[in-house]
C-alpha cells in the first residue's frame, strides 16, 4: 500500500501480549525485534542510541521530546547504533544546538533503525512496569500492512533476553590500545563487552594505558601482557549466559591482578565469587537513578542501564562460595534495594552495576575511577614492598 507524501507513514508497536499502539513510522522503515524496555532520561539520547549495551532491545524514552538538540560525532559511545527499535512520543521537527550537526532521523535512517513515534509511552511504560520488560516488534512500510496475527506470532518467536549472549556481537574483533594520559602509572587490560568510549577515556586519563581486548581472549593471553590491573566493561545479554568471563575472571583474580568491573562487570563480578544473578522486572535505564555509598552513607543519582541483577543480602559481609574470602554489597538502590556495588575485603577487587562514566549523565560517580587508581597503585606498592 502506498501512502501520500504528506501523509505519515503508519507503524504499529506489537507487544507479546498481545497489545497493539499505532502511531507514526520515524527512522528507517520495516521490522524490527526485540526486548522492549524504557529509559527515563530527559537528555543523553544519543548516547543511550550508541551503548552497545542496548543491543537487541528496543528503546523507548520516556522524555516526550527526542532529537530536540541533533546529533554530533563528539556524543557518539561507540561506532554505530545498537538498539534494534526506537519509540518516541514526539521528535523534534527540527534540531537546534551549536554542536548538532545532523538529526537525529538521519542517524535512525542511516543506521537502519526502524522506530515509531506518537504514541502514549507514557501508558506503555506503566505498562512495562506492571508486567515487566517483554518481547515486541515494530512494523511499518510494507510490513505494518502484514495481518496482526503474523505480527503477533513473529514477536512471540523472537528471541529471549534471558539466557542470551550478546558479547561476541558487541564486542571488538581486533585488541587495541590507548596512551596513558598524563603520568603512567601502569597498563589495565579491558574486557570489551560493549565498552563505551567514555570508560575507555577515563581509565586512560587515569594514568593506565589501555589494552581493550576481544571477549574471546583467555586467561593465559590476558596475563601473558602483565597488565597491572584488569576491568570487565558493560554490556548486553544474560551474565549466566557467560560462564567463560566468568572462569576468565576467576583465573586472574587467582593471580592476584586487581580488579574494577561496571554494570555487566558487576554482575560477574558477584558469578565469579559465586553468587548467583536474576532478571529484574523492568530493569533500570536512565540517568537518575538513586543510589546509597553505604561507606559514606552519600546518595549518588546515577546513570543505569541493566536488566539483570547479583543476589546477594545487602546488609553484613558474605563468604566468597568460590574461595575468594570476605566480600560485601557497596552501594545497593534506593528505589529497589537492588544491588549496586560490590567490594571484595581480601582481594583487591570491586564492582558497581551502574555508569560512573556519566555518558550520559550526572557525575557523582566519576570518583570511582580515581578508587580504581588508588586501589592499582596501593597494590602495586605492597608488591613492591614484599619484593624486598
Amino acid at each position: 500500500m502506498s501512502y501520500p507524501t504528506n501523509t505519515p507513514a503508519p507503524a504499529v508497536l506489537v507487544l507479546e501480549d498481545g497489545s497493539r499502539y499505532v502511531g507514526r513510522a520515524y527512522g528507517s522503515r520495516g521490522q524490527t525485534l526485540g526486548e522492549i524496555v524504557f529509559a527515563t532520561g530527559m537528555t543523553g539520547y544519543q548516547e543511550t542510541l550508541t551503548d552497545p549495551s542496548y543491543a537487541g532491545q528496543i528503546v523507548l524514552m520516556t522524555a516526550p521530546h527526542i532529537g530536540n538538540t541533533g546529533a554530533n560525532d563528539e556524543d557518539m559511545e561507540s561506532s554505530r547504533i545498537w538498539v534494534s527499535g526506537f519509540v518516541v512520543r514526539e521528535p523534534a521537527r527540527t534540531p537546534s544546538n551549536f554542536r548538532s550537526q545532523r538529526s537525529l532521523d538521519t542517524d535512525l535512517e542511516s543506521n537502519g533503525v526502524v522506530g515509531i513515534s506518537g504514541i502514549d509511552t507514557r501508558a506503555i511504560t506503566r505498562h512495562i512496569r506492571s508486567l515487566g520488560a517483554m518481547r515486541s516488534g515494530i512494523f511499518s512500510g510494507d510490513r505494518y500492512d502484514i495481518s496482526e496475527g503474523e505480527q503477533l506470532e513473529l514477536v512471540r518467536g523472537g528471541a529471549s533476553m534471558r539466557g542470551r549472549n550478546l558479547s561476541d556481537e558487541v564486542s571488538t574483533v581486533e585488541p587495541y590500545s590507548l596512551p596513558a594520559q598524563g603520568e603512567r602509572i601502569g597498563s589495565v587490560a579491558v574486557l570489551d563487552l560493549g565498552v563505551k568510549t567514555s570508560t575507555l577515556n577515563y581509565l586512560a586519563a587515569q594514568g593506565f594505558e589501555v589494552f581493550v581486548l576481544p571477549q574471546s581472549v583467555t586467561a593465559e593471553h590476558v596475563l601473558s601482557l602483565n597488565p597491572s590491573a584488569l576491568f570487565f566493561s558493560n554490556g548486553p545479554g544474560d551474565p549466566a549466559a557467560s560462564d567463560a568471563h566468568v572462569t576468565l575472571l576467576q583465573e586472574v583474580l587467582r593471580a592476584g591482578v586487581p580488579y574494577f568491573g561496571i554494570c555487566f562487570g558487576n554482575q560477574l563480578l558477584g558469578r565469579a565469587l559465586g553468587f548467583s544473578t536474576y532478571k529484574l522486572p523492568f530493569g533500570h535505564r536512565g540517568i537518575n537513578q538513586p543510589v546509597l555509598d553505604k561507606a559514606t552513607g552519600r546518595v549518588e543519582i546515577t546513570s543505569q542501564n541493566h536488566g539483570f541483577a547479583v543476589d546477594m543480602p545487602i546488609e553484613g559481609i558474605s563468604e566468597s562460595r568460590t574461595g575468594f574470602g570476605r566480600v560485601e554489597v557497596s552501594h545497593y538502590s534506593l528505589n529497589d534495594q537492588v544491588v549496586e556495588g560490590i567490594r571484595c575485603l581480601d582481594i583487591p577487587a570491586f564492582s558497581v552495576q551502574y555508569h560512573p562514566e556519566s555518558a550520559a549523565g550526572p557525575h557523582d560517580a566519576n570518583y570511582l575511577f580515581d578508587r580504581f587508581r588508588d586501589v592499582v597503585v596501593a597494590h602495586a606498592a605492597a608488591g613492591a614492598g614484599d619484593a624486598k
